[in-house]
């Protein structure tokens, strides 16, 4: 099925099942501790052993010589891989590090041996007996240093990333009312809950992987070229991951070295990359500096914008693009973005939720404010006011659907924004200074082409089959409910199973395409059975109406059983008539902060999120995601930062005891509220992710209620009491 118009009035329309607050039909599974995650999958192999992996001491350099004799000498070892003596015939396109395989070190921890033992504490024992032996070379490990020597980061088309509209610097020049300002982020961890785990295990030449990836078709493709054998005779199996935020989009070390173990112990093989080695070992989100000026009227207006944004990243490559909201959000006619990307010898940046759009919010929004602040205008007027008709950066565009004004004014009323006062450190609360900010947010809403597989199953139940993934953020349910809605059948007579390779492929979980996407190829599929069962029981299946397990063609009652066993594979893919159109999701974020006038403490009394992001699928997941997506937000401002080592180029700071993440009781109180509009152009069931949409934004919330607490501006993250102590207001 090619989605190639936009969507009429359907049956998602008048749903019974969708939009509907669903409970989470995994729920039970993953609170019982029954839900089979990759490490635990016990059962799925018989004579499982456990690898080790060891990473290695130096950032850049060679491994000159490895000592592994008391490593095999070793209790319960089996076999020992080593990097140097282990041929890799290929290397993941997706991936920029070298994941294992030669003597050449590219960053710190970069997997170097693996350990197969009968036990895992077997296993790392053992590992610690490998002597290892480097040629270190200078790295180049200070961003901030090396940045503003970097080139234009390459964009598509192999063209410089940069883009210009009008005469940006000739209007800033003129305008009446000038903001420049300079903001910093830092490195961030993924820090999900469930590390990076895979069972390898072969058979013949066919290769079977239990692991924790949210891109099953992507896994089985890199996995081929990594290995040099047919993908179609690799099995990815990922029903059920604890985590992912883009760190589990690509393969890591712990699967490709998995299947390199297995084939050498000549037995199945686990490995759970151990926590300290995850932050340096596999991805996170790269340091930016970004540079923002705005030039506007004495009434508001934006004249001129350009944003400048820095990142750096291993072979140079793939930066943190903090650009891509700015195109989007405010009207102005003369404007510049630039991508700059500086080559560092440091683990690799890659994917972390919102990539590019999450710290991009982070200056904007903030800019944003400080603009406001010298306009003396209220922030959400000053927004409302420079609000666009068409996509600022290429005029010809269409919005296809966009109600961020409605975000802010429905988010102010509900926050209680009236309430604020303008002029900053006004407000106490006995010895707290009580602020409030706030922030629009803009994620895109892409979709992929995705798959599925309905079975009936000769009692009128229902069975989806595809290889779409659920990292946490309720595949699972929604997915049910499309079926459950299009198939005229209740929720509890729907089985999905996820996560497996040899299922229709599907869109994964990544970029906020999800949701939309797998939901509009499980409808597909649905549409193709609906009418195989009409050509096998003599009727039209797509004008017959399929409810209450029953299917009404014309005068005929037909119960959805009589249709017996059946199949069909369904796709869709989507037309090019989306390019005319900018699709988009769109928020609103309020915070309240009070922040200690004696210590200097920062604590977030309230959140609220206003999201504008088609149907909403399922409101009680949906709210989840934001929720979720709002802790992360405030982690990014307040807390969260991998602090590089700039003499040895690792992050120090590489496990969870050192890195801190937000916690329940950091936030006392949040709440969402969705428009629950319908954007026809986006898919069949004009629903939008909105999982990411939740991080774009909230963070610069934060930021702008703690300045309108204390007066005092800070535009380097994480806000630490540190960067802003000795300027809080004299205590009366």
């Amino acid at each position: 099925m090619e989605f190639n118009a936009p969507a009429d009035t359907n049956l998602f329309d008048t749903a019974k099942v969708v939009g509907k607050s669903t409970p989470r039909i995994d729920g039970p599974l993953k609170t019982t501790g029954t839900a089979p995650y990759a490490y635990e999958r016990h059962d799925v192999v018989a004579n499982q052993a456990y690898g080790y992996i060891l990473g290695a001491a130096i950032a850049k350099g060679r491994i000159t010589a490895m000592d592994v004799s008391q490593a095999l000498a070793a209790p319960g070892v089996i076999t020992v891989v080593t990097s140097p003596d282990t041929d890799v015939p290929g290397k993941s396109s997706m991936n920029n590090a070298r994941l294992f395989g030669g003597s050449e070190v590219t960053h710190y921890h970069q997997a170097i041996a693996c350990v197969v033992a009968e036990t895992f504490e077997q296993a790392r024992a053992a590992a610690s007996l490998i002597r290892t032996q480097y040629d270190r070379e200078k790295g180049r490990f200070d961003f901030p240093a090396l940045a503003p020597d970097a080139p234009l980061a390459r964009g598509r088309g192999d063209k410089p990333d940069q883009a210009r509209l009008g005469d940006f610097d000739g209007a800033f020049a003129a305008a009446p009312v000038k903001l420049d300002a300079t903001y910093t982020t830092p490195d961030e961890s993924h820090a999900m809950m469930e590390p990076h785990a895979t069972i390898a295990a072969w058979e013949g030449d066919r290769l079977t992987l239990w692991t924790s990836n949210q891109m099953v078709a992507w896994g089985k493709k890199s996995m081929g070229e990594a290995l040099g054998i047919d993908p179609e005779n690799i099995r990815l199996d990922s029903p059920y991951i604890g985590g992912g935020f883009g760190g589990k989009l690509f393969i890591r070390a712990d699967v490709l070295v998995a299947a390199l173990a297995a084939r050498a112990a000549k037995r199945p093989v686990k490995i759970a990359l151990q926590r300290p080695l995850i932050a340096n070992n596999t991805t996170h989100r790269h340091a930016t500096i970004q540079r923002i000026r705005i030039g506007a009227d004495k009434e508001g207006k934006i004249t001129a914008i350009a944003h400048e944004n820095w990142s750096g990243n291993l072979n140079g490559e793939d930066g943190e693009n903090g650009t891509y909201q700015t195109p989007i959000l405010y009207a102005g006619a003369n404007r510049l973005t630039s991508n700059y990307i500086a080559t560092l010898d440091l683990p690799e940046g890659n994917a972390m939720r919102a990539p590019g759009e999450a710290p991009g919010h982070l200056a904007l929004e903030v800019a944003m404010d400080e603009l406001a602040e010298k306009l003396g205008l209220d922030p959400i007027e000053l927004r409302i006011r420079n609000e666009p008709k068409t996509v600022p950066a290429t005029p010809e565009k269409q919005f296809s659907d966009r109600n961020l004004v409605r975000c802010l004014r429905e988010g102010a009323d509900r926050f209680g924004w009236s309430q604020r006062k303008a002029e900053p450190g006004t407000v106490r609360d006995g010895q707290w200074l009580v602020g409030m900010g706030v922030a629009a947010g803009y994620r895109g809403a892409p979709t992929m082409k995705s798959g599925a597989r309905i079975r009936l199953d000769g009692s009128g139940k229902v069975i989806v089959e595809t290889d779409m993934t659920d990292i946490g953020t309720g595949s699972y349910t929604i997915i049910a409910q499309t079926a459950a809605e299009t198939m005229g059948v209740p929720l509890d007579r729907v089985q999905v199973t996820l996560g497996d390779s040899r299922f229709p492929a599907s869109s994964g979980s990544g970029g906020q395409w999800g949701a939309a996407s797998s939901t509009a190829g499980v409808y597909a599929a649905c549409v193709n059975l609906r009418r195989a069962i009409g050509e096998k029981l003599g009727f039209n299946g797509d004008e017959a109406v399929f409810a209450d397990s029953q299917i009404r063609a014309g005068d005929r009652v037909i119960d959805l059983a009589e249709a017996g066993t059946m199949s069909a594979d369904g796709e869709i893919t989507f037309g090019k008539f989306k390019r005319e159109y900018d699709v988009g999701t769109y928020a609103a974020h309020f915070a309240e902060v009070a922040v200690n006038a004696y210590t200097g403490e920062a604590r977030i009394r309230r959140m609220l999120a206003v999201c504008d992001a088609g149907r909403i699928l399922n409101p009680l997941s949906a709210r989840s995601q934001v929720i979720g997506a709002m802790v992360m937000a405030a982690g990014a401002a307040l807390m969260e930062e991998l602090v590089v080592d700039k003499r040895f180029g690792l992050f120090v700071n590489h496990d969870l005891a050192g890195y801190e993440v937000p916690v329940h009781a950091d936030i006392t109180q949040q709440d969402v509220l969705f428009l629950d509009t319908l954007d026809s152009v986006i898919s069949p069931m004009k629903a939008k992710g909105v999982g990411e949409l939740g991080i774009c934004g909230p963070g610069a919330a934060i930021a702008n209620a703690i300045f309108n607490a204390t007066g005092v501006r800070v535009r380097e993250y994480p806000i630490t009491l540190d960067k802003y102590f000795e300027r809080l207001p004299v205590i009366a």
